[in-house]
């Protein structure tokens, strides 16, 4: 049996729970090898981001031509990319080594509120990168951000979704950690104009440091394996709220998700279908 390859392409987070270290270690934890291309290099932990050092353009795609002449991932992520040199260099390398199953994390702004991407790169993404990519996972400072809607409701949301969609991005999933009730719901359109939501329930804590990287790297390592958009959203779904649900309560800040949660902890929770486990609802996003 061929073993999936997943390729993630983002920053080093020295406190461990966020940007390669966590898509390494959700990539193992969903079955897939994992390998990376590091773009900057960070000093960080959960009280937030000391330093950023960029690698050089030329060492990053030295790093993607290794991969892409050795290695055939069956699915790419990206996220923290920094400015609008790495990015063309991504761009580049998904051409040359025809990496079709691309997922975007527009890391742009780190927990604490250190800023990741620079604004001009901003425009690189959106006309450069999204193109290329199969799903774009934004949570909603995100949203906002690229398409300069402010998001107050589901018809706000649907709104920045079809403006993502414009770009060229293949799909989009609008999550839904940063909105307000008793239920985080991430909303799914794509080109074709299926539709779907995810909700489960809300967890107070602020054992969070990572969560959108490993949401990305989960769905990431479902795509790898060919599992469908749905059944990947699901699970990538499930792994982050087990990940929230049994926190490993480590550092003074944002204290980083626990990657093995779901393994340990969360396996049942599709046959339970709980108050944790994510409810799948098709239909019009409003």
């Amino acid at each position: 049996m061929t073993y999936p390859v997943a390729l993630t392409i983002a920053g080093s987070d020295s406190g461990g729970g966020a940007g390669i270290q966590a898509d390494l270690k959700t990539f193992q934890e969903r079955g897939v090898f994992g390998v990376s291309a590091l773009t900057a290099v960070t000093a960080q932990n959960t009280l937030g981001v000391q330093r950023v050092g960029m690698v050089e353009p030329e060492l990053l795609k030295a790093q993607l031509d290794s991969i892409g002449t050795d290695f055939q991932p069956a699915a790419v992520k990206t996220g923290m990319l920094g400015d609008s040199f790495v990015i063309e260099q991504v761009v580049r390398a998904i051409d040359a080594y025809s990496w079709n199953t691309v997922v975007v994390d527009p890391v742009m702004v780190a927990k604490g509120g250190h800023t990741l991407l620079q604004q001009d790169a901003i425009e690189s993404l959106t006309q450069l990168l999204l193109p290329k990519a199969f799903i774009v996972t934004p949570n909603v400072p995100e949203m906002e951000l690229m398409t300069g809607l402010t998001i107050e409701d589901d018809s706000s949301a649907r709104r920045s979704m079809e403006m993502l969609l414009k770009t060229g991005v293949k799909a989009v999933i609008l999550k839904g950690g940063h909105r307000k009730g008793p239920f985080a719901t991430d909303l799914y359109l794509d080109q074709s104009g299926r539709e779907f939501s995810l909700s489960t329930q809300r967890i107070a804590t602020h054992q969070t440091h990572g969560t959108g990287c490993t949401f990305s790297a989960a769905l990431t390592a479902e795509l790898a394996k060919d599992h469908s958009v749905e059944a990947a959203c699901t699970v990538a779904k499930r792994f982050i709220q087990a990940a929230l649900q049994y926190p490993l309560s480590l550092g003074a800040g944002h204290g980083p998700t626990h990657h093995a949660a779901y393994r340990v902890y969360g396996q049942g929770e599709e046959e339970k279908q709980d108050a944790q486990a994510p409810i799948l609802h098709y239909g019009h996003v409003r």
